[in-house]
């Protein structure tokens, strides 16, 4: 007989779990919400009333319905008052000992009907469901955080739960308005097996100084179009809970990938616990404040003293596919005069016919006006040859993926091109360095690395070699900021900021994928609606092309010699199969 929940228990009364008991109540669930002593009840009531408060004043709720909420709620200190209860959910910090004991005690208390749920996000379910006599009426239920507004519920099930229990407990969060994605007792469930892994390497790039926070957060939020950079949710989310669910991870299934970065104990350590202590990776206005304030570490801006930035009056491209179309675009809407370079009449005309229709386009739906697209059309010339670009002070570079091709083209620039021009390459994988090394002034030569549709994405990585002049870093960078980009600066590393961040995640989602742990489906939906991203996995997976991104994951694995970095096998099957995604009608899912 389906269970019908109209008293819950809620135990643990932090952010989370007010958070849990706002939804119950905000959803017609009586509620007794429990803290270890009057102080924590103090607490959570003064959550509660916040949250509840914003959303009377946001008018997402009426005054009768925030009255007859908090009506609902009753708080106490004691466990004994859960007695009536048909589901507890446990919401107190990570610790299994802790955990294990305030199961026990309600194993005693409820009656034996009653639903016992976890909201742990790392602690193994099973180990927690054997404190009790009847282990099988034991299951998780984890909420994201803030609980009444992230849609996603995590229903863990073990492999002792019983199947009316595991039932009723997914019709529940239905109920909720949540969408809940089942999936097995294992460590990090999906949500968080997969975001820590990328949060960790972050925080590892940090930590080796191949690039400041303020870029890496930037390489994420502007390239990926997450809600938030790395760090950033980590000072959100609490080093000491990072360093808690990493460590527990990484204790259940020694990937290395999840062995917490030094730097985080440190910073728990010195009480550097993020958002809630004031001060994590950022610096804020004082605990719990959202705002960053500036410290030791935020960016002087401007350019860098003793460094004279260079004339760039004139730009040139090389290329006539998308991305180079898309570049063209960008210099000449700033205003620069631009020359391309295409090997044919034919593709030159191919460019300037694109330009227009994006500039129609532009126009037809009142983003620039007839003239403004007329004089952008009018700052482009097209050639077939390269010694067109003898007079340019920039050149960059868009042709293929293929070193031997741009190392031919780089000696040729290097040929034609006036004594300091800046050479740039696009290149997404292949190493700046390779390019630099065939022209006798290597100083000239950075990364210029777009993303694609360059016209509509603000993100540019700026990335320098060993050999790139400071004048040359600080010209392209002031230079990104004129054309309306955003640059992030990193070394010339395969991946750079992005790709090194995003394609371990990906491949991390295939092997969990490629274990029966989980559908494509749920662990899509475990991303966006969990984490807030703007495509799951596979989506983005089948949108990028699983042969280009095999090709990233194996230059990432070359390089860095990561054992988890090595491409899913899985992935490598459908490439081999001519299962690419959504170009062939077929990758993780079929395309009409």
């Amino acid at each position: 007989m389906t269970r019908d929940f109209t008293s819950v228990g809620v135990i643990g009364l932090g952010t989370m779990g007010a958070g849990i008991v706002e939804v119950f109540a905000r959803n017609g669930i009586d509620v007794f919400a429990v803290e270890v002593d009057e102080a924590g009840v103090a607490h959570g009531r003064e959550i509660l009333a916040g949250s509840t408060g914003r959303a009377l004043r946001r008018e997402k709720i009426t005054q009768e319905q925030h009255d007859a909420l908090h009506a609902r709620v009753t708080f106490t200190t004691s466990l004994d008052d859960l007695a009536g209860c048909q589901l507890v959910v446990e919401a107190v910090p990570e610790h299994l000992d802790l955990k294990k004991e305030i199961f026990g005690r309600l194993d005693q208390i409820v009656s034996p009907e009653a639903v016992l749920a976890t909201n742990t996000s790392s602690l193994p379910v099973t180990e927690i469901a054997v404190a009790t006599s009847n282990p099988k009426r034991v299951v998780g239920m984890h909420f994201f955080n803030p609980a009444p507004v992230q849609q996603f519920v995590e229903v863990i099930r073990t492999v002792i739960t019983a199947d009316d229990v595991f039932e009723d407990v997914r019709a529940l969060a239905e109920r909720l308005g949540k969408k809940p994605v089942v999936v097995g007792d294992k460590a990090g469930f999906i949500a968080n097996r997969l975001l820590f892994g990328y949060l960790n390497h972050a925080v590892a790039m940090y930590e080796g100084r191949y690039a400041t926070r303020e870029d890496l957060d930037a390489a994420m939020r502007f390239g990926c179009g997450y809600p938030m950079g790395p760090l950033q949710l980590l000072d959100l989310i609490g080093l000491d809970t990072a360093y808690e669910i990493l460590d527990t991870m990484y204790k259940q299934g020694r990937d290395r990938l999840h062995a917490p970065s030094p730097i985080i104990k440190q910073m728990v350590s010195a009480g550097l616990l993020g958002r809630k202590s004031g001060r994590g990776f950022y610096t804020y206005a004082g605990p719990g404040s959202p705002e960053v304030v500036a410290d030791a570490q935020t960016p002087a801006g401007g350019v860098p003293d003793g460094v004279a930035l260079r004339d760039v009056a004139s730009v040139g491209v090389v290329g006539s596919g998308t991305m180079a179309t898309g570049i063209i675009e960008v210099f000449a809407k700033a205003g620069y005069p631009v020359t391309f370079v295409a090997r044919s009449e034919e593709k030159v005309a191919g460019v300037v016919t694109a330009l227009g229709r994006s500039c129609a386009r532009a126009v037809e739906k009142g983003r620039m006006e007839q003239a403004d697209a007329d004089a952008l059309l009018g700052r482009v010339a097209g050639a077939t040859g390269r010694e067109a670009l003898a007079d340019v002070d920039l050149v960059v570079e868009a042709v293929a993926e293929d070193l031997a091709v741009k190392q031919d083209l780089f000696r040729d620039l290097d040929r034609i091109c006036k004594p300091g021009a800046v050479l740039a390459t696009t290149t997404s994988s292949l190493p700046i360095i390779d390019c630099a090394k065939v022209t006798s002034r290597p100083q000239d030569v950075i990364g210029m690395h777009f993303f694609n549709p360059a016209q509509v994405m603000k993100l540019v990585e700026v990335v320098h070699t060993v050999t790139t002049a400071p004048e040359v870093l600080a010209t392209v960078q002031d230079l990104c900021a004129k054309v309306g980009k955003v640059a992030v600066t990193c070394a010339d590393r395969s991946g750079f900021i992005v790709n090194a961040l995003l394609f371990p995640y990906l491949n991390d989602a295939v092997k969990m994928l490629e274990a029966n742990y989980a559908t494509a489906d749920d662990i899509d939906t475990a991303m966006k609606t969990g984490c807030g991203l703007p495509m799951g996995p596979f989506e983005l997976l089948d949108v990028v092309g699983l042969d280009v991104s095999l090709a990233i994951e194996r230059e990432l694995y070359v390089e860095f010699r990561e054992r988890g970095f090595a491409p899913a096998p899985l992935l490598e099957h459908l490439v081999t199969a001519g299962y690419l995604g959504r170009k062939s009608g077929r990758g993780f899912r079929t395309y009409a």
